[in-house]
């Protein structure tokens, strides 16, 4: 079978030129686990870290031998686990850019295909879907006439963040991204009230306009930067969720990004800030996958693929999403649904 790796170690950010497809043995189905055909994976900017061994303390796979990390969506080919049998569907966040994938016990969730297209698993059901939740409905609990502002908003993290806060009751969502074609995204397929594009000069006074009231909530995807402008721009007792860093992903060391603490705005905002990992809501990813495949089907969450055919592909759409590119969740599909 074939996966990709790395071809030796990298100190920045990864191209496409740093992966080398390999041929392997296919693996034995483990004791205990399964052994599924990898159909979607999931491409997501925190590989781009975690392929440095920057990110949370995960080591990079070894070079030339283990295939680069990614979450899956698959189909059973082979069970030693109980409840799980041959052509179950299955999710799991240790699959890896290969075309079969051998996973342990805990390493793998059974879903149901019935509920949503399969591919949204990798994206708005997925773990993009769970950090939005979380961080709207368990965390800043946005509720009737809360005015939200989230960065990175074309993307499917941000995107899922301002339709849950739309349902969840909240009156105004604006948006940030970068460039015409993906405020497009955020206004006309997640249905944001505006976009602000912040490649264009005088993008935080338009800001300003957007949110005349200010925000009760934000929710950081990119800098401490953004968090800061964001504070500016907040009512006092704001709620903001600080998710991720986006722009420190690429960078060789956290401490290149700057990171100022203004504790006077903080306390003349009464702001509480709410630091979220999303590790900590897996146990109630069913929870979550219950509520929003309900929001799918009644057209109330809308999601935005950019997606390939073929693993052979992974690497130019991993670049194009380090680089900014994506128009929407990245999503290889590797292998067909039906066979």
């Amino acid at each position: 079978m074939k996966l990709f790796t790395l071809h030796e170690a990298i100190s920045s950010q990864p191209r496409a030129a740093d992966f080398a497809q390999i041929d392997v043995p296919t693996p034995a189905c483990p004791q205990g686990g399964i052994l599924v055909r990898v159909v979607h994976l999931s491409l997501d900017p925190y590989i781009g870290a975690r392929l440095r061994g920057s990110h949370m303390g995960e080591a990079p796979p070894l070079p030339g031998k283990e295939p680069i990390p990614g979450a899956i969506v698959g189909q059973v080919l082979k069970s030693n686990a109980a409840g799980i049998a041959e052509g179950d569907w299955v999710q799991s966040m240790e699959g890896g850019w290969q075309e079969i994938s051998a996973l342990k016990a805990g390493q793998f969730r059974k879903i149901d295909p019935a509920r949503a297209p399969l591919a949204s698993h990798a994206g708005v059901l997925g773990m993009p879907g769970l950090t939005a939740w979380a961080g709207i409905t368990q965390l800043a609990k946005v509720g009737e006439g809360d005015t939200v502002l989230v960065d990175a908003a074309a993307g499917p993290v941000g995107g899922t963040v301002g339709q849950i806060a739309r349902i969840k009751g909240a009156e105004r969502v604006v948006g940030i991204a970068g460039g015409a074609e993906k405020c497009a995204i955020v206004t006309e397929t997640y249905g944001f009230d505006a976009c602000i594009d912040y490649k264009v000069e005088g993008w935080e006074d338009e800001l300003k306009k957007a949110l005349p009231d200010g925000l009760s909530v934000f929710f950081e995807n990119v800098s401490a930067d953004m968090a800061m402008i964001a504070l500016a721009n907040a009512r006092t007792y704001a709620r903001g969720v600080l998710c991720g860093l986006a722009a420190g992903y690429q960078v060789k060391s956290q401490d290149r990004v700057p990171n100022p603490l203004p504790m006077g705005t903080i306390i003349g905002k009464r702001a509480q800030l709410l630091g979220l990992v999303v590790y900590d809501f897996y146990p109630r990813w069913d929870e979550f996958v219950d509520e929003a495949s309900a929001w799918i089907a009644d057209g109330r969450l809308a999601f935005a693929e950019d997606r390939v055919e073929g693993l052979e592909d992974a690497p130019a759409l991993f670049e194009q999403l380090m680089n900014g590119k994506n128009r929407g969740k990245a999503v290889v599909t590797v292998s067909p649904e039906s066979v």
